[in-house]
């Protein structure tokens, strides 16, 4: 809805947008009844009327809306307004770590300029995993896409969309094959299968996403999908070191512990792997840290 040249949902202003994905996008936004910063995510409008993205917002509000912690982000309302629905979240405009991953300023990828602050960033990730593990969910799209960060060191889980309850006892032996959702390219051997989840996918997702984050590349890929998903199945899991010949091997058999193929094999919860991840070194030799300002001045 736009009012005198400005655009509207419910009473929040949109100001500009932040990112814009395949179906919702997310804007800056300010609740003009007291003035209160927020992000909106919207369904795109070709996906306004499809009852599978509209469901999949309200799982995200259903979830998100008892979630309150530090490493994850708050989602405060679910709304339709002149048919657009949405969700009003905290404002937290800065990158996910894929861009990271991508960016390259100056020549210079942006993540070897910030790798001192890659062991703070996964320990802070894992902490907003455990604690939504912690109240009984499995979020089963981990990946790089889905953990905003800043050079602060500040990380926020997002997007609960896909979120299911975990499946433990006769819950779990009883269930029925699953729809197959995820991404393909973190998505864990059970998932593949179809098969009931517990927190266990999501610390195989979560070992992608770190081989992702500290090696530049993905732990499998393939010509097709079939091919992808075959190699989360069968396919020998690879060591980060062998990418990244910084890291330690201590840190590479971690990951290959939280990538393996029987969830009985991986770390029991992300408690487990953070007592693991705090007792050794990430990198051989600790990253140059970037030269403060005022370091630069006196030079």
């Amino acid at each position: 809805m736009a009012v005198a040249g400005q655009q509207y949902v419910g009473p929040y202003r949109l100001l500009r947008i932040i990112k814009t994905g395949k179906q919702c996008q997310v804007w800056a936004a300010i609740n003009d009844q007291d003035q209160s910063r927020c992000a909106i995510k919207l369904l795109l409008e070709e996906f306004r009327r499809d009852r599978e993205q509209i469901g999949a917002m309200k799982n995200e509000f259903a979830v998100g809306r008892a979630l309150r912690n530090d490493r994850v982000i708050r989602i405060d309302d679910y709304a339709v307004s002149h048919k657009i629905p949405y969700l009003v979240m905290e404002f937290f405009p800065y990158p996910n770590m894929k861009e990271i991953i991508h960016q390259v300023v100056e020549g210079e990828k942006v993540l070897e300029k910030v790798a001192f602050l890659l062991p703070t960033l996964i320990e802070r990730a894992a902490e907003g995993l455990e604690y939504m593990n912690s109240k009984g969910w499995v979020h089963r799209d981990i990946k790089p896409d889905n953990f905003l960060v800043n050079l602060a060191g500040e990380v926020k889980l997002i997007d609960f969309a896909l979120a299911v309850r975990a499946k433990t006892g006769m819950a779990k032996l009883l269930a029925r094959r699953a729809k197959v959702q995820g991404t393909r390219s973190y998505m864990s051997p059970e998932q593949v299968l179809g098969k009931p989840l517990d927190v266990s996918s999501d610390i195989y997702n979560f070992g992608c996403t770190i081989f992702h984050l500290t090696t530049g590349r993905l732990p499998y890929t393939g010509v097709s999908s079939n091919e992808l998903l075959t190699k989360h199945l069968r396919a020998a899991v690879p060591a980060a070191e062998a990418y990244n010949r910084k890291l330690t091997t201590e840190f590479s058999e971690l990951l290959q512990a939280m990538m393996a193929k029987r969830p009985k094999s991986r770390p029991a919860n992300v408690g487990e792997f953070l007592k693991r991840f705090r007792s050794i070194q990430m990198f051989k030799e600790p990253p140059p840290r970037p030269p403060a300002a005022d370091d630069e001045n006196e030079s």
